[in-house]
């Protein structure tokens, strides 16, 4: 209280002291007293004033912080957002990436296997090799069509059912709706039996070496074995057995259908109508249109 006092007797005399002056300033013709009165604030509102003030500075920094802080929140929710719209692309295009690169790998370990097979000496068919005949189509495929082996023209090019055989099997194969890079042609030998005759038990095991891997690669949806030597060596049935053809089996956990082969459909074609039925059925497992007629 003490203290309180004697300010305001200083203040007090502060003013007696302005008011004489400005008294004398008016003497003078100057500009005399001021509109206003001079006012002693009290003590304790100086301190509310400057409470007040002190709050008010305190509320604006408060208020200025909340509003950088939303801003670096919305900056950080834009980065986090585009970073995650980037990750996003990253990964897409790390999976395109990965499904090409596994295209390419299946291609380059197809072209080794057929590489080794046009050296291959496992059984006595290499001693009338003109050329090994591996595979043709695309990989990974949708259906892979597995005939028994390669006649003389196949022989020749080096292509699996190039000839007669072949030019209806393409229409077969048109006929279901499959484009190129869809499907897969090879045979259970790589090389041409003599007089093209049906390979033995013990040269389509000894050129299974080639066989089985090569359908690992191409990984087909659907296997379609072409005659009964193709479907004996797919294991879909035993030798000698009857009514093999249009039964459904496994090859390896791959869904696999026999049908009679082409050049059985040169000599009668009275079973194309049953072969047909074969191929619609295969369309019909992969979720393909099913065309008509024959």
């Amino acid at each position: 209280m003490g203290d309180d006092s004697e300010v305001r007797s200083a203040a007090r005399e502060l003013v007696d002291a302005a008011r004489a002056l400005l008294d004398w300033e008016e003497e003078l013709g100057g500009r005399g007293m001021a509109t206003e009165h001079f006012v002693i604030p009290e003590p304790g509102a100086v301190a509310a004033e400057s409470q007040s003030e002190s709050e008010s500075q305190s509320a604006e920094s408060r208020s200025e912080s909340r509003s950088e802080s939303r801003s670096e929140s919305r900056s950080e929710s834009r980065s986090a957002s585009e970073s995650e719209s980037e990750s996003a692309s990253e990964s897409a295009s790390e999976s395109a990436s990965a499904s090409e690169s596994a295209s390419a790998s299946g291609s380059a370990s197809l072209s080794v296997l057929a590489e080794q097979a046009a050296s291959c000496t496992a059984c006595r068919l290499h001693e009338g090799r003109t050329k090994s005949v591996f595979g043709r189509g695309g990989a990974p495929a949708l259906v892979a069509f597995v005939g028994e082996g390669p006649g003389y023209h196949e022989d020749q090019s080096g292509l699996p059912f190039v000839g007669k055989a072949g030019q209806l099997l393409d229409k077969m194969i048109a006929a279901m709706g499959l484009q190129d890079g869809e499907y897969y042609i090879c045979n259970v030998v790589k090389c041409r039996p003599p007089q093209n005759r049906t390979p033995t038990p013990d040269e389509a095991t000894a050129c299974s070496r080639f066989l089985h891997p090569q359908l690992e690669l191409v990984q087909p949806e659907v296997v379609v074995a072409l005659g009964r030597a193709a479907t004996e060596g797919l294991g879909l049935c035993q030798p000698g057995q009857s009514g093999w053809r249009g039964r459904w089996g496994e090859w390896r956990g791959v869904a696999a259908l026999a049908t009679y082969h082409p050049a059985f459909l040169l000599r009668s074609p009275e079973f194309k109508r049953p072969v047909w039925q074969d191929l619609q059925a295969v369309m019909r497992r992969l979720g393909r249109p099913v065309k008509r007629g024959s």
